[in-house]
């Protein structure tokens, strides 16, 4: 694992040893970051004790990096523990982070997720919750009986422009589902 290289390490800081300006620190090193929110209520299933308040994140590099590299900037920048590890799914990061999949776990806000140094936490956060934002655009389309594609990136401009970078992203999608919702309107007015 040592020798092991990644751009994308997870590590753990604690609220008790992180120094006050930590944020100030992680912007100084100019690499895109996430963190997630303060995992205060978290109880240990063993003891039934509350554990040490922490925060889950992750470095998104530039280039690869070694374990004792992103180690080293943990321990030395954010007074953590050293040891990392290499994130093989961001999806799964995210679900840890606010604990999504794991209701018997005390579940945390994502409004509570924060970045830095360029990274872009409204398109990370879509990717995770894509599903749900298309149940959403859909919801608009049939609430406000939209047929044009047109109508559609309008009424998400006003209602939730979080979700138009979804709506560019699947456009072929959309596009399909209002010609065919569009056609089926044509052909019911014919009978």
């Amino acid at each position: 694992m040592k020798d092991k290289r990644s751009n994308k390490w997870a590590f753990l800081i604690y609220k008790d040893s992180v120094p006050k300006n930590y944020k100030d620190e992680l912007d100084a090193q100019h690499i895109p970051y996430v963190l997630s929110p303060w995992h205060d209520k978290d109880i240990n299933k063993d003891t039934g004790e509350l554990k040490k308040p922490h925060r889950h994140g992750c470095f998104y590099f530039d280039s690869l990096k070694s374990y004792s590299q992103v180690s080293a900037l943990v321990s030395d920048i954010l007074n953590g523990p050293g040891h990392v590890e290499v994130v093989q799914s961001p999806k799964g990061m995210y679900d840890y982070f606010v604990h999504a999949d794991n209701p018997d776990k005390t579940q945390y806000n994502v409004d509570e997720i924060e970045s830095g140094c360029g990274f872009n936490l409204t398109r990370f956060l879509q990717e995770q919750n894509e599903d749900e934002g298309i149940a959403k655009i859909l919801d608009f389309i049939e609430a406000g009986n939209i047929v044009e594609f047109r109508n559609l990136v309008a009424c998400v401009r006003n209602k939730d422009e979080k979700l138009l970078g979804l709506v560019t992203q699947r456009a072929y999608f959309f596009s399909k589902y209002l010609d065919s919702k569009r056609n089926t309107m044509n052909h019911g007015n014919k009978k």
